[in-house]
This record gives C-alpha cells, sequence and structure tokens, in this order.
C-alpha cells in the first residue's frame, strides 16, 4: 500500500507542490501545482508576496488530496530571508527581499562591533551582507523590531500560517548567522553587541520532527482533516543535500538552481582561519550533521540573461541557449560568478562585456558567447570550489553528485566534469523535493534510516554519469593563475 506525503518546495524563482507516494522500495513524484514566485517591488523596495505564495501553497494543498489523502505536510525554502510577526500573529511588512540593497554597505559597519573573522569563528556561516543577522540589525536600526513579537524564517513563516505554532526548524536556522557553530543555539552574546532582541528568536526544533498539525481555520477554509506539518530540512539546500544518492562518505554535492551550493558533509564544523578566508559556510543538515559548502551564484545569470534578452525581443528556450554556448567558439573569457556586480537583476550579458572588458579580456559581444562565458565561468568557480574544500578537509573527493535543475543541462554537467577533473554523476533531478519527502516519511517511521532513505532514492532515479575530458592549456592556465 502506497504512503503519500506533500512536499511544498518553494524557491527564489518559482515553487511547486509535489505529492510522493511511498511503496515500501522507491518514491514515485506527482507535480500537481506549480507557480512562479515574483517579488514586488514597491517605493525602491523589493519584497516576497507572502499572501500570494500562501494562496498557491493551499491551491497545491487542495490539489493534492483530490489525488490522494496525503499523511503529512512539509515545506522548504531559500535562506536568509523572513517575516516578523506582531503581538496579534499578523505580519509587520511583507518580508524583504534577499536582493533587497537595504543591506548594502552593512557589513562594514557592523565590523565596528564585531570582525568577519571572529564572527566566522562563533557560527561558521560565510559572512555576506544578505544574511539574516545583516537584514536584522537593518531593522533593529530603523526600529521595525519595536513592533515585533516573533522572527520566522520563510519555511517557518508558511508552516506558522498553516498550524499558527511557532518555531524554526534547525537548517533553515543555521543560514541566519546568529546561531552558535559551537552550541547551536542562538548566539545571544552576538545578538546584544547589535541590540537585536532576544525574545523575537522562535525555539529551534530538529528537522524530522512535528511542526504541528493544520490549524481548525486552515482545515475549513480548504476542507482539508488535521494533517500533519512536519519540520524537513526547512533550507532547500539540506534537503538537496541528503537526498545525494551517495554511495561513499566522502562526496560532494553541488546542488545546482538559482543558487549553486557545493560542498561536502562532516560531523564537525571547519572554523578555522583558512575556511574563513576562503568563504566557505557550515550549514546545518538533517541529523545534525555539518554541511561544509561554498554559496555561488548560479543557473540566476542565464535565467536573468534570458529575461534581458526577452526584453530585447530575443526570446531563447533554455534548450537553445545550451545550444548556442556548446557551437560558440570564440576565444574563452571568465568573469566571477560572485563579483557584487552580478547580484542585482538587470542587464547581466552587459555586465558581462563590461567585467571582461575591465579585465582585458577578450569581450563577448554576440548572446552565444555571453552564455558560454557564463558557462564557463560557474565550471571555473565549482573546480575552485573543490580545491577550497580539498584543502580544508584534507579528503580527496572522486565523485560529484550534481543535483536540482542543473542536470537538466549535460552542456553544464560535462563542463563541471572537464573543469573539476572529477566523473560526475547528475541526479535526481528533484533532489529537494526527494528529500524533503524522505524526510517526512523517516518522521512517519515508514522509512527507518537515513541511509535507508538515499537507497530509496537512488532506486527511484536514473543517474547519469559524465566524466572528465582533457582540461585544454588555456582553461589550465586560468584556473592555475586564479586571477
Amino acid at each position: 500500500m502506497n504512503r503519500y506525503v506533500l512536499a511544498l518546495d518553494l524557491g527564489a524563482s518559482s515553487g511547486r507542490a509535489m505529492l510522493a507516494a511511498y511503496d515500501g522500495e522507491k518514491i514515485r513524484l506527482r507535480e500537481v501545482h506549480r507557480f512562479s514566485n515574483d517579488p514586488v517591488a514597491k517605493d525602491g523596495r523589493l519584497y516576497w508576496n507572502v499572501p500570494q505564495l500562501m494562496r498557491e501553497i493551499e491551491q497545491g494543498m487542495q490539489a493534492a488530496y483530490e489525488i490522494a489523502p496525503y499523511e503529512s505536510i512539509a515545506i522548504d525554502t531559500w535562506g536568509v530571508d523572513y517575516g516578523l510577526l506582531k503581538a496579534d500573529g499578523t505580519l509587520l511588512e511583507l518580508p524583504r527581499h534577499y536582493r533587497d540593497s537595504r543591506t548594502s554597505g552593512i557589513l562594514k559597519k557592523a565590523e565596528e562591533s564585531i570582525t568577519a573573522a571572529d564572527l566566522y569563528a562563533r557560527t561558521g556561516t560565510q559572512v555576506m551582507e544578505i544574511n539574516t543577522l545583516f537584514q536584522l540589525i537593518c531593522d533593529q536600526e530603523s526600529g521595525r523590531l519595536d513592533d515585533c513579537e516573533v522572527m520566522l524564517p520563510m519555511p517557518d513563516l508558511f508552516a506558522y500560517l498553516l498550524t499558527g505554532t511557532v518555531s524554526t526548524e534547525r537548517s533553515i536556522a543555521s543560514t541566519t548567522q546568529m546561531v552558535s557553530a559551537k552550541t547551536g543555539t542562538w548566539d545571544e552574546e552576538l545578538l546584544s553587541l547589535f541590540h537585536i532582541p532576544h525574545r523575537i528568536l522562535p525555539e529551534i526544533v530538529e528537522s524530522g520532527t512535528d511542526k504541528g498539525t493544520l490549524s481548525p481555520a486552515v482545515q475549513q477554509r480548504l476542507g482539508l482533516p488535521a494533517i500533519r506539518v512536519a519540520a524537513v530540512c526547512g533550507h532547500d539546500t539540506q534537503c538537496a543535500a541528503f537526498a545525494a544518492p551517495a554511495k561513499t562518505e566522502r562526496h560532494i554535492f553541488l546542488s545546482c538552481g538559482t543558487w549553486s551550493l557545493f560542498g561536502t558533509e562532516l560531523e564537525q564544523p571547519v572554523l578555522t582561519e583558512q575556511a574563513a578566508a576562503l568563504a566557505l559556510s557550515n550549514e546545518v543538515g538533517y541529523g545534525r550533521k555539518v554541511t561544509l559548502l561554498k554559496n555561488i551564484i548560479g543557473l540566476w545569470l542565464l535565467q536573468e540573461s534570458r529575461r534581458e534578452y526577452a526584453r530585447q525581443g530575443e526570446n531563447y528556450s533554455f534548450a537553445e541557449i545550451e545550444t548556442m554556448a556548446r557551437q560558440c567558439h570564440e576565444p574563452s573569457c571568465y568573469i566571477d560568478p560572485d563579483d557584487p556586480v552580478f547580484t542585482p537583476p538587470g542587464n547581466i550579458p552587459q555586465r558581462v562585456q563590461a567585467y571582461c572588458r575591465k579585465t582585458g579580456q577578450h569581450i563577448p559581444e554576440t548572446p552565444g558567447a555571453v552564455f558560454r562565458c557564463i558557462y564557463e565561468s560557474l565550471a571555473l568557480k565549482y573546480s575552485r570550489a573543490l580545491e577550497d574544500l580539498e584543502a580544508c578537509t584534507g579528503a580527496h573527493y572522486p565523485v560529484i553528485h550534481m543535483l536540482g535543475g542543473g542536470v537538466k543541462d549535460g552542456f553544464l554537467c560535462q563542463l563541471t566534469a572537464d573543469f573539476c577533473q572529477r566523473q560526475v554523476t547528475a541526479g535526481p533531478v528533484e533532489a529537494t523535493v526527494y528529500g524533503n519527502a524522505a524526510i517526512q516519511l523517516l518522521n512517519l517511521n515508514a522509512i527507518e534510516t537515513p541511509d535507508a532513505a538515499r537507497r530509496c532514492i537512488a532506486a527511484s532515479e536514473t543517474m547519469r554519469n559524465y566524466h572528465p575530458g582533457t582540461l585544454p592549456a588555456s582553461i589550465y592556465s586560468k584556473k592555475t593563475s586564479k586571477k
């Protein structure tokens, strides 16, 4: 007999409701609702449209229950963003988008109270201005926290709106830069440095536990019973990392979507000066496993370039983009995907050209050349991330498990194998959803162990292997120069 759970996976550009059926050996996924996640711009600020997202979530819940009576629901999202609730339980305002410019320059100001090195040593989190800590500093300085009863990271906010219960799951809490890497609790001393009231921070709960059940109001509105809402890994990266069908403890996962998360799984955080200098981040996954990873701007560069060309009247499919890049034979040129110039929305192709001009490289003039530059720059960035991880852990990783939407792009998979000189095992595409569903099934005791869950995921999908080709001399010199 099948057992059903509903995975609600919200990314930074789209969301979906996926019904998962488990027959004791495999998990079968069925997409029942997909929707766009479009930010709202108002008065020069960028927000998440939570009311619209909740309508989409509830539509997916109803559509899925008409197909099968699922036992459990769980939500995963992107990291760092959050909602502020007032004492009456309503939102103080729409949650701010991490691409909103309000945190620009905040890191320099924050370093008047604590150095970036000390901040890393306390939290193990890569120091980035978009992190929750820095966003909350802005809220504190503006007075918004005066009227705030509780701060909830995005997956916990949606779970609250479904259940009425307040807590935050450990993996998403670990993205905030406010949790002690040594104790796993909120770092009250750090928070006091910035006058962020500890009272607004919710209890941290473990992934694979219950959040509660659908509130009576939600049950009545949607015509659903008191279904369990589980705390899976609220951070989508950790759901994807959990789903990596690795056969060995030593492996690399590359969760490739709007962002690329390149990392490995460890028992303890790495808090060294070297790890800090290399901008590696220690986050927490299922079972309190530590994932040491690099945050890299990912397919956002292709997505935003596609949108820009569409504004210019050229509508390219992603398949066409891949073909154009493959067929381009102009001299290679490279950008740093994580240069701040590429963070805001807008004309990415123009910025790519300006970057290449500024660095004295060949300037990609055609769309195909721009796409090729982005592809090869991402692969180069991945290879450097691999070198950094191996340097910090002292381990050799023979296989990269590539997960998420990037798996569908064979050109990117092969370039990653070539640039990293490692085998790339591609799949599953829906790694985040598989991880979400598998953790729910563990919570329901339908699957007994994490290892059994990974074996189940591996049996549910066909993976494709990409073997490294010869690294061209020009690329080798670029890798070793690290300009």
